[in-house]
């Protein structure tokens, strides 16, 4: 098996983020829900789909219950 090459790019010890704009793509989120899964539950839930049915799961169960 071939060893995969790496190119051998300089690595800059400073970025120059002078004439950086702040909030350039800020607009591509708007509206947008952005939830950080913890590392265990990531594991559970692998994509969007499967976290929106648990959580409509217990939405349902909450109402239910008559909790919400």
């Amino acid at each position: 098996m071939k060893a995969h090459k790496v190119s051998a790019k300089p690595r800059v010890k400073e970025y120059d983020f002078s004439k950086g704009v702040r909030g350039k793509y800020a607009s591509r989120y708007a509206g947008s829900n952005v939830v950080v899964l913890a590392p265990d539950v990531a594991r559970t839930f692998r994509d969007s789909k499967s976290v929106n049915a648990a959580l409509r799961a217990v939405q349902g169960l909450a109402r239910f219950a008559g909790t919400h």
